[in-house]
């Protein structure tokens, strides 16, 4: 997407494996890319005494929202913000297929990688 797309900012999530194996992606990319950006866009104030990433963010719209909300709210910022959704999703049920159904319905573009979803249920997406 960087080539071919000239995509060069970049907004991921904190919370799970995937998110971790993105920020490691991005971040040797960027050697290779010196003019990518990425951006960790926070769905909680970091607790204090943890480093606070410079790469991070809190969306005032986040921030406010009560916790119960906030994952679903940073995610809704992150599709608003965004021309392209990168999704990992493996049930059709959850979060990630959430997320999906949503920036479909938003009208954003949605790159889905391989995962080992049931071809039966995938069309649910």
């Amino acid at each position: 997407m960087i080539e071919t797309k000239h995509v060069s900012d970049f907004y991921l999530g904190n919370h799970g494996n995937f998110d971790c194996l993105v920020l490691s992606v991005l971040q040797e990319l960027s050697d290779c890319y010196p003019h990518i950006r990425y951006t960790i866009v926070l769905a909680y104030l970091p607790t204090p005494g943890k480093n606070f990433d410079p790469h991070s963010l809190l969306p005032e719209e986040v921030e406010k929202s009560p916790p119960r909300f906030a994952v679903c709210q940073r995610n809704r910022w992150m599709i608003e913000h965004a021309d392209w959704i990168v999704a990992y999703v493996v049930h059709s049920w959850g979060g990630a297929a959430q997320f999906v159904r949503v920036a479909r319905r938003k009208g954003k573009s949605v790159l889905m990688l391989p995962s080992p979803v049931d071809p039966r249920r995938a069309g649910a997406l």
